[in-house]
């Protein structure tokens, strides 16, 4: 099968240079990050959770595959690759099952990740882990796609001891397992990520940028990495302003939490012209 023009922009976007791939949680968020030019999008399981009143990890998985599809559709002409959490499943047999609908709602790219979910065993056992990416692999080739699977070491996030090492130990067996893109949430630094990019052993590198860390687009490029997501932060952004200026109101009576407020005529103008492009 022929990869589809969202399938083959997106891997090529992968072959050289670096690029950003920012995270909307929903169609407005989405037609407005195409309308800044972004190449690519990616799903946030965290931001979307929040529009439904859930924490994030706790989102059913058809009600996901249900938000992915809308992400698609919100922007038909760009690639989305999906957070796909840890496949909803925990066998390998079901990963793939999984994996399979996921494909089936148009996008081009997913990701598989190694966190249980649990707080007593927070990452799949090493064979296992790897046995799930296999599993990912192989029902991403059986559907004839080229749909693009990113395989998650979530080390760092879930407390490990030694994060960087075992990060570095996962990263190198997922590669052999078949993933097109290793991603390692939570480095911080250039050593840090430098070791993940190397761990790869060539293949491409998603890294992560929540936050601040002193680093910037072109910082990041230069060690290597081919993708750069920034998961909840613009959803945390977002929100982070709304709690302070509902606290304002609730404690202080003040409406000083809206100083920073834009007019909404930009707004107002671009999803009018949007709209206007689509019809």
């Amino acid at each position: 099968m022929t990869d589809s023009p969202q399938i083959a922009a997106f891997r090529a976007l992968h072959e050289s240079g670096c690029f950003v791939m920012p995270n909307p949680w929903d169609v407005g968020s989405a037609r407005w990050l195409r309308g800044q030019g972004f190449r690519a999008l990616a799903t946030t399981s965290a931001g979307f959770a929040f529009t439904q009143g859930r924490a994030d990890q706790d989102v059913p998985r058809d009600m996901m595959l249900a938000h992915i599809a809308d992400m698609v559709q919100a922007v038909p002409d760009l690639p989305i690759n999906a957070d796909f959490e840890n496949g909803y499943a925990n066998e390998p047999a079901d990963v793939a099952l999984n994996v399979k609908a996921c494909v089936a709602t148009g996008v081009a790219g997913l990701s598989i990740e190694d966190a249980t979910g649990r707080d007593d065993v927070p990452l799949y056992p090493f064979e296992l882990a790897v046995e799930r990416i296999r599993a990912a692999r192989r029902a991403i080739d059986e559907t004839g796609s080229g749909v693009l699977l990113t395989a998650r070491a979530e080390c760092f996030l879930t407390g490990h001891g030694d994060p960087l090492n075992e990060s570095v130990r996962r990263i190198a067996a997922y590669a052999e397992a078949g993933a097109d893109v290793l991603y390692a949430p939570g480095p911080k630094t250039r050593e840090q990520i430098a070791a993940i990019v190397a761990a790869a052993g060539g293949k491409p590198v998603n890294a992560l940028i929540y936050g601040d860390f002193g680093l910037t687009v072109s910082d990041v490029a230069a060690l290597g990495v081919r993708r750069i997501s920034i998961g909840a932060a613009l959803a945390r952004a977002a929100w982070a302003a709304f709690i302070e200026a509902t606290r304002l109101i609730t404690e202080q009576g003040s409406f000083a939490g809206f100083a920073g407020n834009g007019p909404s005529a930009p707004l107002n103008t671009f999803f009018e012209d949007d709209l206007k492009a689509r019809s």
